[in-house]
């Protein structure tokens, strides 16, 4: 950080490196303090030395950095000094640093043996004091540890407890990263914090959407993708829009869906697994939106994908993530074909689904898209002139163990898609009565559900 700059130049050099606009520095700002009170206009404002934050802001933008507070609000109380004292305005103070610098370099330059001498010794015991610096923190020396541990339980959790048991749970461990990335620590547990805090928050936006709270989870999916930023993790970028794409296909918003999930692709390793599944995203976004053409050429690129994948699949949590891509192959279609109207396809896909289910390992499977498949596969009965087949197949979902909103949700179409094309059949209104019940039972179970953190 160069002395002859003034504060406002620093924070430019800062975001320019850093390779963010105006609007996204204000953003990522927002995302650390919690607040939505920054914008492009302060941020404006600071970099042109029209307004200098305070030092409560300068830590937010300094961990925005990954830099510790205490670098940065050195250099705002100086800029803040320097204007007590006049000095002519900004221009003027900034001609004065440089005068004084240049002062000092040719000091510097031409001094005696002796006083180069104690220059540098100087000098070594500012380097001794910069390597304090960055390697001093207020974390624990097993608290990283015991987050990764955390952070696994959680999501090996996920899929065989209900989300309202965990939900606050994550939420409280997700508050306590927030409350350690706001105190000192080193740069590299930064980025690792930021990881945790990132994996939490795409846990809670899906746990939010199974609770039933789009707006909840489209938030932490959005926080999720933030802090993977902040973390260089893209692969964790990539999870986090997979969460925000099928929370809005469930808000029937396919544009926005289609939009997280290409925002996706272009974070998530090519040959990993999750890029099969985003691919799988965009083709089912474009069957929410009746388009057949765009479904089939986004699908077509998600088996290619899925063809260039490694012989050995990488993990999550110690969890293999290759059935996750092989679901996206057949369960996802399934939903695709329902939407576009082709009945014979949907079963087709809907039964290769179940059959996948059934034979995942254990630590990979996962009872409601299991019960969103047998959901597919009703429908397709229903198209297809079942409607008995239809309302079994519906009863055998709603015996998941895990019958979250999603799952209600399409059970939901089920039974409207029954009544209308069926209207004199008596089992169907038995299978509503049973999703009424269910619902309103698993509303009163709700925790609440609070943004902050």
């Amino acid at each position: 950080m160069q002395g002859a700059q003034t504060f406002g130049e620093l924070l430019l050099r800062l975001r320019t490196k850093a390779g963010r606009t105006q609007e996204k520095q204000a953003e990522v700002i927002n995302a650390v303090s919690g607040r939505d009170t920054m914008s492009r206009r302060e941020i404006s404002r600071y970099e042109n030395n029209e307004n200098i934050p305070t030092n409560h802001t300068v830590a937010h933008i300094a961990i925005t950095f990954g830099l510790s507070p205490e670098q940065l609000q050195k250099h705002a109380s100086a800029a803040r000094a320097q204007r007590r004292n006049g000095g002519g305005g900004a221009g003027r103070a900034q001609g004065d640093v440089k005068r004084r610098v240049a002062a000092q370099l040719a000091v510097l330059a031409f001094a005696a043996p002796s006083s180069t001498a104690q220059v540098l010794e100087q000098s070594a015991a500012e380097a001794l004091e910069f390597t304090r610096q960055a390697e001093a923190t207020k974390l624990g020396s097993g608290t990283l540890d015991h987050l990764e541990v955390a952070v696994a339980g959680f999501n090996s959790a996920y899929c065989v407890r209900p989300p309202q048991a965990i939900f606050e749970a994550v939420l409280d461990y997700r508050r306590k990263i927030d409350v350690m990335l706001r105190a000192q620590h080193t740069h590299q547990q930064g980025r690792e914090l930021y990881a945790f805090a990132g994996w939490l928050s795409e846990l809670l936006a899906w746990l939010a959407h199974d609770l039933g709270d789009a707006r909840t989870g489209l938030a932490f999916a959005t926080d999720a993708f933030v802090h993977a930023q902040q973390a260089g993790h893209g692969q964790l970028c990539a999870w986090a829009m997979d969460a925000a794409a099928s929370i809005n296909l469930y808000e029937q918003r396919p544009a926005h869906a289609r939009a997280a999930a290409l925002k996706g692709l272009a974070e998530a390793p090519a040959t990993h697994p999750l890029t099969v599944r985003l691919h799988a995203q965009v083709a089912r976004a474009s069957a929410a939106d009746g388009d057949a053409d765009g479904f089939s050429v986004a699908f077509n690129a998600a088996r290619e994908a899925h063809s260039l994948l490694p012989p050995r699949s990488p993990s999550r949590f110690g969890v293999d993530v290759l059935p996750f891509a092989d679901y996206a192959l057949t369960s996802y279609p399934a939903t695709s074909y329902i939407w576009l109207g082709q009945a014979g396809n949907a079963r087709r896909h809907a039964e290769r689904a179940l059959t996948a289910y059934a034979t995942a390992p254990a630590a990979s499977r996962a009872p409601s898209r299991e019960a969103i498949a047998r959901i597919d596969l009703a429908l397709a009965h229903a198209m297809l002139g079942a409607p008995d087949d239809a309302v079994s197949l519906g009863h055998h979902a709603l015996d998941s163990t895990r019958v979250v909103g999603s799952v209600r949700n399409r059970a939901a179409g089920l039974t409207t898609y029954l009544a209308r094309r069926y209207p004199r059949a008596a089992n169907v209104e038995g299978l509503r009565e049973r999703l009424a019940t269910e619902s309103t039972e698993n509303a009163a179970a709700l925790p609440a559900v609070p943004l902050e953190g």
